[in-house]
């Protein structure tokens, strides 16, 4: 029984005491991986005793004083369906036990007890509930995997990469289909909150937001909800609620500044149709965000009609901003500053309004900004005082150049930090972290968080370099530590479970067994001679 999962609880109810104490003396309880948690004479100290105790399975005279078996049975059966009744009749009760059996009971006996008999029917009761427990714990998998798996579809479609979940089709459904727009949440001053919080700070307040969101989003009819970057998060609601734009990006900001203190903005797309849609939407929403900068205020932001597609046509330089991205990417200082005077030449042939030139300037800024932040790397300057100073400047050589000292002088401390880590340095530390938090309930997001990349970059990442996924390598370490365990000590294999990681036993034989073809008690003897 050391192998087996906690034991199931026993309620004894009988008005004769002679009974009751033939039942707990009688029955192998312990063999049978069940333990008694309560005894009653009556339906009614019976209902007390199952809302102190919450049994598994209740043994119960059929007729007692003030309620009886089937009226306490009709009685809790409708809040706990799949508590197990076992009822104890007498020969003249043949029809009261068969009504029994019509409402729900399990079984029933006769009296006198046959004891060999109440013990092979507790038995098939056992099996029952253990087939029921690994329904749930199937259930609660499959759900946790379709969440897990539709954030991953839904961030990666917004990436633009839809490629590696060919195998999820299944999990699209049409929600996607119909009319739809996108908000993106972002924490204002995430990068100062960010500086000052510890890592388990960090993990605890997105966690909060998270939960705050998910919530919310669950009453106001929101699609779905998933976090995208650090600090940032993803909302899609059905393009019913369109002309309540600004009343959902204002309720958000209220419900997350009122649960948790913490200031942020939203910024709203446009309309659209089809998951495929999902990496058009979001630049979208994030460059309507970008206007929090020009207002210098929090607040919702709409991608609407812009300066940019009123009267002439002006185009945004995006492979320059791409190009931009890349040379930050690879810290490339000289070509950088090359692209910069290329975007001064875009706005000087196109001779635009101060406005229009400022306006590009100060886009292009936030997106590399929002680089640099992703990256992680060294950036102890302000973005907002860096757009207030441009907005004060009064030509374009001023503001290009404004833009080239900040940036060079950030390229420069980057270049000699020794925070500049690389992708396998990342993920190497990565697993450092996991390797000394398996035994907690580690989340994949707790861990992209750590590594300062988004939930889908991470898992690419981590597969690449580590040759693992998050959940095959948080396995592994535990794994490792309960073959240690078992071999270098005598604690239980029941007690070795929550010491790795897993708060049901036979769960995590299950999964033991998997990784190493034994059971850990097999294991365990295989080794014996290696435990002093």
């Amino acid at each position: 029984m050391g192998e087996r999962q906690e034991k199931y609880k026993v309620l004894l109810v009988d008005d004769e005491p002679i009974i009751l104490r033939s039942l707990k003396v009688a029955i192998p309880w312990e063999e049978l991986g069940l333990r008694i948690v309560g005894e009653a004479r009556n339906g009614e100290a019976a209902l007390k005793l199952i809302e102190e105790h919450a049994p598994h399975i209740i043994i119960s005279d059929i007729r007692m004083p003030v309620i009886d078996g089937i009226a306490l049975m009709k009685e809790v059966l409708p809040r706990s369906s799949r508590l197990i009744f076992i009822f104890i009749s007498g020969y003249g009760e043949f029809e009261y036990a068969r009504e029994a059996l019509r409402l729900g009971a399990f079984d029933y006996l006769l009296k006198p007890i046959d004891h060999d008999e109440l013990g092979e029917m507790l038995g098939r009761a056992r099996t029952k509930l253990d087939k029921q427990r690994e329904n749930e714990q199937l259930m609660h998998s499959v759900q946790m995997l379709s969440t897990l798996a539709r954030e991953r579809m839904f961030a990666e479609f917004t990436l633009g990469n839809p490629r590696p979940l060919q195998h999820l089709r299944w999990l699209e459904n049409s929600e996607l289909e119909g009319e739809y727009f996108m908000a993106v949440v972002r924490l204002d001053d995430y990068a100062a909150l960010s500086a000052k919080w510890s890592p388990e700070e960090k993990h605890l307040w997105l966690f909060a937001v998270r939960n705050i969101l998910e919530e919310w989003s669950l009453n106001s009819g929101a699609l779905s909800v998933f976090p995208f970057y650090n600090g940032e998060w993803v909302l899609l609601f059905p393009g019913s609620l369109g002309a309540s734009k600004r009343e959902l990006g204002e309720e958000l900001i209220a419900g997350i500044k009122r649960y948790s203190k913490l200031a942020c903005s939203v910024g709203l797309s446009r309309c659209t149709r089809g998951i495929d849609q999902l990496s058009t939407v979001y630049p979208q929403a994030s460059k309507a965000l970008y206007q929090r900068f020009y207002s210098g205020q929090a607040g919702v932001f709409i991608e609407e009609e812009t300066p940019e597609t009123q009267g002439r046509e002006v185009k945004y330089p995006k492979e320059l901003e791409l190009s931009l991205l890349e040379s930050i990417r690879t810290l490339n200082m000289e070509r950088m500053l090359v692209l910069f005077d290329e975007m001064a030449c875009f706005i000087g042939a196109q001779a635009l309004e101060k406005e229009l030139a400022e306006r590009i300037i100060m886009e292009m800024v936030v997106v590399l900004y929002r680089q640099i932040e992703h990256l992680q790397l060294q950036n102890d300057w302000s973005l907002e005082g860096l757009l207030s100073r441009l907005h004060q400047l009064g030509t374009l050589t001023e503001m290009i150049e404004a833009v080239k000292a900040e940036f060079r002088g950030w390229m420069r401390s980057s270049n000699k930090s020794d925070t500049r880590e690389d992708g396998r340095s990342v993920v190497e530390k990565t697993m450092r972290f996991i390797e000394a938090n398996y035994h907690r309930d580690l989340s994949i997001e707790e861990a992209a968080e750590f590594a300062a990349l988004s939930i889908s970059h991470f898992c690419s990442l981590f597969k690449q370099v580590s040759g693992y996924t998050f959940l095959e390598y948080v396995t592994y370490c535990r794994m490792e530590k309960a073959k240690y365990i078992l071999q270098n000590s005598n604690v239980k294999v029941y007690q070795v479970a929550p010491l790795v990681g897993y708060q049901d036993p036979r769960y995590f034989t299950q999964v033991f067994k998997k990784a190493t073809g034994k059971t850990p008690s097999e294991f365990r003897e295989e080794h014996a001679q290696q435990i002093q």
